[in-house]
């Protein structure tokens, strides 16, 4: 355990020590106290917010609803809190401010933890099976396993995950579902795809699908009949789970996947990104699929596609204005991009996002989001 994050605390007068485990990356919390069905949802709220983390020792399904009575804490504000507010001064700001408190918020709800056994199964009342969420996520146990702390939220993450594994989702320009994995951006924005179930392909030999994800891109591509797909991803979640849907859509013999950070070698006629669209820092590794820090993604494909592309061949770059909206990146700065990439635009095809918050006046972001469209950019070498 020497080279694991431990975490530590004090129950009965005896100092106990677990492994730690936090996918997103946090250290351990200094201060950790015992708490079970007696602690009120305000003595919870006070020590949370003040850094103080509960390892939860009662019933399980009364840990749930501790959960979310912190979270009704955090979102509702006091009157006079609400009084004084000044409204953002510019929307660039409204946007770091929405991004500050999601951050504070996760950070106070991660202060809920749980014992996990080695096997995944935790020692607490009315606790629901959670080894095969925690397998798809952590990794199936082995001799190696030991017990463990994580937070509720993050379990409820996986179990959520689980579910959207299980379920799938339906992609209307599939005529199929697809299955998303823990850690892996779920394609629920299905408006994309239908730019490129539509686009004129330049070709129907070959294919380069940069940053693959679910593989989402890469099966419909297989779709429209193209011979042969490289899908290209950086992460190993992703990789297993496009390798799990391309198989299960009965496109294995298509598509090649392939380790790499954006090209695979080689020239394609074709060659599709679908970068994270808004240049900020994610606070968790699934959000590295939408903030993509200094557009280093989105910069990376436009210097360096031209010299993967074949003669006359065509880029498709996918891609949501929102961050311009957000003042986070200009229009101007997308074009100077494409410029020094030695890139030409022959076509361009948009279309307004359909999903829930587009429309959601209640949005601290809604002056962005109900601007915002989503771009196929057709380019092509000068």
């Amino acid at each position: 355990m020497s080279d694991l994050p431990v975490i530590s605390w004090t129950e009965n007068d005896q100092v106990h020590t677990a492994r730690w485990h936090s996918e997103s990356g946090s250290p351990a919390p200094k201060r950790v106290q015992i708490a079970d069905d007696r602690m009120t949802a305000d003595t919870a709220y006070r020590l949370a917010c003040e850094g103080t983390a509960l390892l939860w020792r009662g019933d399980f399904q009364n840990a749930r609803q501790l959960l979310q009575a912190l979270a009704r804490r955090i979102d509702k504000k006091p009157a006079k809190s609400r009084k004084i507010e000044k409204a953002p001064a510019t929307m660039t700001e409204a946007f770091h401010l929405h991004r500050q408190a999601q951050s504070q918020r996760a950070r106070v709800l991660a202060m809920l933890l749980l014992p996990f056994n080695a096997d995944y199964s935790t020692p607490l009342r009315r606790a629901p099976d959670l080894r095969q969420a925690c397998a798809e996520a952590y990794g199936v146990v082995d001799a190696n396993s030991t017990p463990f702390i994580a937070s509720l939220r993050e379990l409820l993450g996986l179990t959520g995950a689980h579910e959207w594994r299980k379920n799938g989702v339906e992609i209307a320009a599939l005529n199929n579902r697809i299955y998303p994995h823990y850690g892996v951006f779920s394609p629920v924005r299905g408006e994309y795809l239908d730019l490129i179930a539509k686009a004129p392909l330049p070709s129907t030999e070959l294919a380069f699908d940069i940053g693959t994800g679910t593989g989402v891109i890469a099966a419909l591509l297989a779709q429209r009949g193209i011979k042969r797909i490289i899908a290209t991803d950086q992460d190993e979640r992703a990789l297993s789970c496009a390798r799990e849907n391309i198989h299960r859509l009965g496109s294995d013999q298509q598509v090649d996947l392939i380790k790499a950070d954006l090209f695979p070698a080689g020239r394609a006629p074709l060659i599709v990104c679908n970068p994270p669209w808004v240049p900020a820092r994610p606070n968790s590794p699934i959000e590295y699929a939408v903030y993509d820090p200094d557009s280093r993604m989105l910069r990376g494909f436009l210097s360096g596609v031209a010299d993967h592309l074949e003669a006359k061949g065509e880029a498709w770059l996918i891609l949501s204005d929102l961050a311009e909206h957000l003042g986070l990146r200009t229009s101007a700065e997308l074009w100077s991009w494409m410029d020094a990439g030695g890139l030409e635009v022959v076509g361009k095809m948009d279309i307004k996002p359909r999903h829930g918050k587009a429309t959601d006046s209640e949005d601290p972001l809604h002056g962005a989001r109900s601007k915002e469209v989503t771009s196929l950019w057709r380019l092509r070498v000068k």
